[in-house]
């Protein structure tokens, strides 16, 4: 009996926490949809650093408005595009080079679409926390070992593409 109650309250605190950051599934949809990885574990901290931003009222309002199909869609493009940053990694691809940076390019439009308006800027941000955040980097590196680092430098290396130098 206490293993079944502990399992409803461990429920109840995905089903809160997910809501937080806008995820509105029922217990079962959430379940079906990120299975045993809680959307929102880091909702309170991810409010905390940026809840007075343009971009978390942004997302906030964009994610209310998904359903249990839109989630699985996001999940899925999000799953594909870092498992085709593996494969260029793993390949040889240098991340500085076209295949890398257009990853990491659809890597920034899968944000831009679906969470908040994600610049070149705003993507170099994520890139350190990537390489920085030992949670963010564990996400890459347990797909192929060195991805976060990897796909750091791809955005850096996109973003420099799409911003050259001025002469002068």
């Amino acid at each position: 009996r206490i293993a079944r109650l502990a399992a409803i309250r461990r429920t109840i605190l995905t089903t809160l926490e997910a809501r937080t950051m806008g995820i509105d599934l029922t217990p079962d949809e959430l379940l079906e949809v990120f299975g045993d990885d809680d959307p929102g574990r880091y909702a309170a901290e991810a409010q905390e650093r940026w809840g007075d931003s343009d971009a978390w009222a942004t997302s906030q309002g964009r994610t209310r408005r998904y359903g249990k199909d839109d989630w699985a869609r996001i999940k899925a493009e999000g799953e594909a595009i870092e498992a085709r940053l593996a494969d260029a990694l793993q390949a040889g691809e240098a991340a500085d080079g076209g295949v890398a940076t257009a990853l990491a390019d659809a890597h920034r439009r899968h944000i831009d679409r679906w969470f908040y308006p994600c610049s070149h800027a705003m993507h170099l941000g994520l890139a350190t926390m990537y390489r920085t955040d030992p949670r963010f980097r564990a996400h890459y590196d347990e797909r192929a070992a060195g991805l976060a680092a990897y796909l750091a430098d791809a955005i850096q290396a996109a973003a420099r593409a799409a911003s050259p130098p001025e002469d002068g």
